[in-house]
């Protein structure tokens, strides 16, 4: 195997790579005669097939999987002789039909490599770097607040009065019958089924012919199911139901009091206002910590300056666009030409490509690590946000490794900025809770090759 750097510039790397077909052919025999033993062929004893034979019958297909493994050797003696870091995967170019040629046996594997590089550079020294984190304290009218959304999402109901008619936010029990040309359908009935008429938690047109009914009353409406029904056989389909109404009740007016704490697991009021504030409390945490980090961001970025592997920039921008593309612009992005828009956004792309280098720099200095519990952690959310069992987005993961890396990045970034946030000095200023809520606006980094 010879292996030669061709050119270096930048961050740009070529090689060229010459394996001779001698030395394929030596690995190939060897190979057959690995399996000759264990292969039976009619006519043959076990083991006496002529080496001849097995190549024509093996040849071409063993050969595909040393020409793998020999560019995969080749690669790694290229990077490692240069002591490079790939920022991507590389790309081997090959003149037109050698890939064939060599799987014959009649030309050596002549190819190049080309690859851009991570760049060197050394980050700045993170321990006396100062930070002030955004703080507020807890109004009591924020958990009053609180309390009283929890109080209208548990809301309680009482009979009306006989023979009252049924409006809009009243509970209803109902039995109901649903019936498709005439015939009951799978799953279309129900008996003491609450609802509550203007939740929209029934199909269009449902709750709305419900709406002044009294107790004991039976009717028949007819609706539609919409045509993206989850159903198939009764997606877009017209459809009857009988209902029998049991009881009409009103909504009581939403109280917090003990009652309300009883009701949700609490001894009394002061304990659920105890565990309101904590919640509140923990938001607040979360939002001063995102203004915390992007402060972070902002001074890393302002602190290095190197040359960006046009690759990686140009495939986080293909991203970042891709997104733009597929939403409403704001009114500033509208006043933009689109030559202006992408202009920004590189830059966005630029600076997170930026920080990804830079953090994962750092993070390996620190021998920074992600425990398995939380990547197991954020598997299983992602899992249980996909609807999908776990098992099978474990599976997914080891046959994708690129995957498993953009779920393992924001972890180590965020143990990296813990990291930071441990070695500097951190004083706090207290702000505004409409200050500390705002959005910082921040732009995640972009993963780093590992």
């Amino acid at each position: 195997m010879n292996v030669t750097e061709k050119s270096a510039e930048g961050l740009s790397r070529e090689f060229h790579v010459v394996i001779p077909q001698t030395h394929l052919s030596t690995r190939l025999d060897a190979k057959l005669e690995e399996v000759k033993g264990q292969v039976h062929l009619k006519g043959f004893r076990p083991g006496k097939a002529p080496l001849s034979f097995l190549k024509k019958m093996y040849g071409k297909g063993m050969m595909s999987e040393l020409i793998q493994e020999e560019m995969a050797a080749a690669q790694e003696k290229a990077f490692g002789d240069a002591k490079i870091r790939p920022a991507m995967p590389p790309h081997p170019h090959f003149e037109d039909g050698i890939i064939e040629k060599v799987i014959e046996g009649d030309a050596d594997l002549e190819y190049d490599i080309h690859v851009e590089v991570l760049p060197d550079f050394e980050p700045i020294a993170i321990d006396g770097l100062s930070f002030q984190k955004k703080v507020t304290e807890v109004p009591d009218d924020e958990v009053d607040e609180e309390l009283k959304k929890i109080a209208e999402q548990n809301t309680q109901y009482a009979a009306r009065d006989e023979g009252a008619a049924a409006e809009n936010g009243d509970q209803l029990e109902i039995d109901f019958v649903g019936k498709i040309d005439g015939e009951p359908f799978d799953g279309g009935a129900g008996e003491y089924v609450p609802i509550v008429l203007g939740s929209q938690s029934f199909i269009p047109g449902f709750e709305e012919q419900l709406l002044g009914v009294t107790a004991g009353e039976e009717k028949t409406i007819t609706v539609t199911f919409p045509e993206e029904y989850g159903a198939p056989h009764l997606a877009g389909k017209e459809a009857t139901f009988d209902i029998t109404v049991h009881a009409v009740k009103a909504p009581k007016e939403a109280t917090v009091d003990d009652q309300l704490a009883q009701s949700l697991g609490m001894e009394d009021l002061d304990q659920l206002k105890a565990r309101v504030r904590e919640q509140v409390e923990g938001r607040f945490e979360t939002q001063s910590r995102l203004h915390l980090k992007r402060d972070i961001l902002d001074l890393l970025d302002e602190q290095h300056e190197f040359d960006l592997p046009p690759g990686m920039v140009e495939a986080e921008f293909n991203q970042i666009w891709s997104q733009v593309e597929n939403v409403e612009r704001d009114e500033e992005d509208k006043e933009k030409s689109e030559d202006d828009l992408k202009a920004d956004y590189r830059k966005i792309a630029e600076r997170r490509v930026r920080l990804g280098l830079v953090l994962a720099e750092i993070g390996k200095e620190a021998n920074v690590t992600v425990p398995d519990q939380d990547l197991q952690r954020q598997i299983q959310m992602q899992a249980m946000q996909a609807g999908v069992p776990v098992q099978q987005v474990i599976e997914f993961l080891q046959q994708n490794p690129a995957a498993l890396a953009q779920i393992r990045a924001p972890l180590f970034e965020d143990k990296v900025i813990d990291h930071i946030i441990e070695k500097a000095e951190i004083s706090e200023t207290t702000v505004s809770r409409e200050e500390l809520m705002k959005d910082p606006g921040e732009d995640e980094p972009a993963p780093a090759a590992d």
